[in-house]
């Protein structure tokens, strides 16, 4: 009896039509793989995964890592898994976004020790914080929410104002998240990134930095062909706005370069996905002549990964670091030997140049292994002139200060 059902069975299976069989679709490439060439199908690099899970204190690599003579790097917080961009608010509290664990925490000063406090989760991807008149705003991909006095409230938030229609963001996912920042005018400044690797957009919509009222509105353009920066800052003096971008994957070990973008008119072009400085893309579907786009300031080196980037403006440090730009490297993955997974200080002239990258914490790296021990996010200045690190891999927080 068995058999003769068994029988039957694989018959009625057999005598499907084709397209019963056919209707299900093979699982869609995961998207980072989008632009890779069918020449490295077979190429191991992946992007690396972050830690979801609290990396305990004696776990941290904080005895790898170096700094200048004179300086002292210690662990600050930890306990913040996925860990990123960084603002701090009028009392000293700390906010920090995150991305693929969707969580916005708060960590304040209590008795001399840190406390970490989740203030916000099941969001997607809210990497950017920034503070303004005492309100938090988090955004998300394509969310903005407002926390009214959150530093008197960090028990119990309550529900944010949405701000969400009134910035009207797109919602691709691919480089989605932003980074956002007070302009010294107080506008909100914040990433669009490209909603792909390298593919056809609108360029009206994607690659730029834009600006916004804090409440939304009067949306402004403020620099286009920026492929993806997740950090920048203000000139203390100029008031020129510097911000990293990111380049492009599968072009190879060495190209194209990450870099340092100096907006000096509202509205520049910096050429993608045309152009990287004086390199035309080859997979860009039109060719054009770089000189026709705005120059980066600076290389960062090829799939660094620059993100957070701030200018020093405290009295801790030596006279020379006033006023040029600290820039944490999260580090590469589309690259055979690792790069970046460091802090490095763009130094910049008295004409507004920059006149050399040079490292500052370093360690994240382990070149003889080439594997990495930390990814290096954001930087923050405190009040006291000391420098925050947020890891993302680690969910820590390192302060750097004067010996």
């Amino acid at each position: 009896m068995f058999r003769l059902s068994a029988t039957i069975g694989l018959a009625a299976v057999l005598a499907l039509p084709p397209l019963a069989l056919a209707q299900q679709a093979p699982p869609a490439a995961p998207s980072w793989q989008q632009g890779r060439p069918d020449s490295m199908a077979a190429s191991p690099l992946a992007p690396h995964a972050p830690r979801m899970t609290v990396t305990a204190p004696d776990r941290l690599p904080t005895s790898a890592l170096r700094v200048p003579e004179g300086f002292k790097v210690e662990v600050w917080a930890h306990g913040a898994p996925g860990a990123r961009m960084m603002a701090e608010g009028p009392n000293g509290t700390v906010f920090v976004g995150s991305r693929t664990i969707g969580r916005v925490y708060a960590i304040s000063e209590e008795g001399g020790q840190r406390r970490v406090r989740t203030i916000a989760q099941q969001l997607n991807q809210p990497n950017g914080v920034a503070v303004r008149d005492g309100n938090l705003y988090v955004t998300a991909i394509n969310r903005v929410l407002r926390y009214d006095g959150i530093e008197g409230k960090l028990e119990n938030p309550g529900e944010p104002a949405d701000l969400t229609a009134a910035f009207n963001l797109p919602t691709e996912e691919h480089h989605g998240w932003k980074f956002t920042a007070f302009s010294p005018e107080g506008r909100l400044f914040m990433n669009i990134g490209v909603p792909c690797n390298i593919c056809e957009f609108d360029r009206d919509r994607f690659a730029m930095i834009v600006s916004f009222r804090p409440d939304g509105s009067d949306r402004r353009v403020e620099a286009k062909g920026v492929r993806n920066s997740v950090g920048f800052d203000w000139h203390p003096t100029t008031r020129e706005l510097w911000a990293t971008n990111n380049g492009r994957d599968w072009a190879g070990n060495e190209m194209p370069h990450d870099t340092l973008l100096r907006i000096r008119r509202a509205g520049e072009d910096f050429g993608f996905p045309f152009c990287v400085g004086d390199w035309n893309d080859p997979a860009a579907s039109e060719r054009r002549q770089c000189s026709e786009f705005a120059q980066p300031a600076a290389s960062l080196g090829p799939h660094t990964a620059p993100l957070g980037a701030r200018f020093y403006t405290g009295s801790m440090f030596p006279e020379t670091y006033r006023n040029h730009l600290f820039v944490a490297r999260r580090g590469s993955w589309n690259r055979e030997q690792l790069s970046g997974y460091d802090v490095a200080v763009a130094r910049i002239g008295a004409d507004g140049n920059v006149t050399g990258i040079e490292p500052f914490l370093t360690g994240f790296r382990d070149e003889a292994n080439n594997r990495f021990l930390g990814r290096p996010v954001d930087v923050l200045q405190r009040r006291d002139g000391s420098l925050l690190v947020s890891d993302e891999q680690n969910g820590a927080i390192y302060r750097i200060s004067r010996q």
